[in-house]
């Protein structure tokens, strides 16, 4: 990203700061102070003109993952204090947002025992969904430019996400465009993956990303993308409803003019 102009923070800038300045922020610290600590960060470097910060805990800890009725209530709040901290700058945030029927039980089992027993004490888990959270973030930051994708779709997209993180040409090759997916499938789909890319470094054209969709279909390793759901009663029955609400709710956020949302 550095020969783009872009410079990209990771999760040891996150953990040292921007953690301890969020939840700071959620107990009502100093603003100024925190503002400070964050503008040290900022690259001198004019050439530098756009910054990445990435880390799965920046909307909230696992405690609050699931809180109040809904999905990461301390999001909008952290969201418009990061766009506070950085006033002048525009703010983007980019979300994979991921099916609730796996990412609930994900988060209910991640939790402490007395944490987990409040969850299912205090929450109607089928009420849960990602509408509300990226109704929130825009209430509370409506300056915020919202980019969204499928979780699921990750693999496939990739590189159009870190094309559109670092706000680059849909047509800029970058390396590892295909690690992630190449990861996720058996030696006889890198191969494919390998012929097919050879010659269309960058899936430009709709065949091309057919052709993978296809190969990832195929060759995906059932180790790499399944995982055991441990959350005692929930079942096929209850997945499937989620699935569905699921695919209702990337639909109409699709259809919100402010936020953009990547697929294949």
């Amino acid at each position: 990203m550095s020969n783009h102009s872009v410079a990209f923070w990771g999760a040891r800038v996150f953990r040292r700061q921007f953690r301890t300045a969020l939840n700071e922020r959620d107990h009502g610290s100093n603003r100024e102070i925190l503002r400070s600590s964050f503008m040290d960060l900022v690259p001198n470097d004019k050439t530098v003109t756009r910054t990445i910060l990435t880390n799965p805990g920046y909307l909230g800890p696992i405690q609050t993952s699931i809180m109040d009725g809904q999905f990461y209530p301390l999001a909008g709040e952290r969201v418009a204090f990061m766009e506070d901290a950085f006033e002048g700058m525009p703010i983007e945030l980019f979300l994979g947002l991921r099916n609730p029927g796996s990412f609930i039980p994900m988060a209910v089992m991640a939790q402490t025992d007395a944490d987990r027993q409040r969850v299912l004490a205090e929450t109607d888990l089928s009420c849960l969904s990602w509408l509300t959270l990226i109704d929130n973030i825009r209430d509370l930051a409506p300056d915020v430019r919202i980019t969204l994708w499928r979780n699921e779709d990750s693999p496939l997209i990739w590189g159009d996400i870190a094309r559109a993180m670092a706000a680059l040409p849909d047509n800029t090759p970058l390396n590892g465009e295909y690690a992630l997916l190449s990861s996720l499938v058996s030696e006889a789909g890198r191969a494919e993956i390998e012929a097919l890319t050879a010659e269309r470094p960058v899936p430009i054209d709709a065949d091309t990303r057919l052709e993978l969709s296809r190969i990832f279909e195929t060759y995906a390793l059932p180790e790499a993308i399944e995982e055991e759901l441990d959350l005692p009663g929930w079942n096929d029955d209850i997945i499937a409803a989620f699935n569905e609400l699921y695919e209702q709710d990337m639909d109409v956020l699709q259809t919100m003019s402010d936020v953009r949302f990547l697929k294949p």
